[in-house]
């Protein structure tokens, strides 16, 4: 069996990709959604910039592989620190999950 190597493209309206600073992620049985959001400074309403929806499978891929990637990150620039507005528990920002289901 001859392997085909897939050929992945990058429509220009999604080359530019799109601003996040805050995940928010929850689950169904069969599913993992991520939805990321745009929070602005003094700004009371913050809206979802992008959904993805993932299988369980695919979810725990994309953990390892960025388990991998900060890994290497952090041994090329130092190790990334959470503090501030994006620390664990900070009262200002809502939690990253939610509790299954589609917000």
């Amino acid at each position: 069996m001859v392997k085909k190597e897939l050929q992945i493209a990058v429509r220009p309206e999604v080359a530019d990709g799109t601003y996040s600073n805050l995940a928010i992620i929850g689950h169904t049985p069969s599913e993992f959604i991520i939805d990321f959001v745009r929070v602005m400074p003094g700004v009371e309403k913050a809206n979802v910039q992008s959904r993805v929806i993932m299988t369980p499978e695919h979810a725990k891929r994309l953990l390892n592989a960025l388990r991998e990637n900060i890994g290497g990150y952090e041994q090329k620039f130092g190790e990334i620190k959470i503090r501030g507005n994006n620390a664990p528990n900070n009262p200002q920002l809502p939690p990253l999950t939610f509790d299954g289901g589609l917000a």
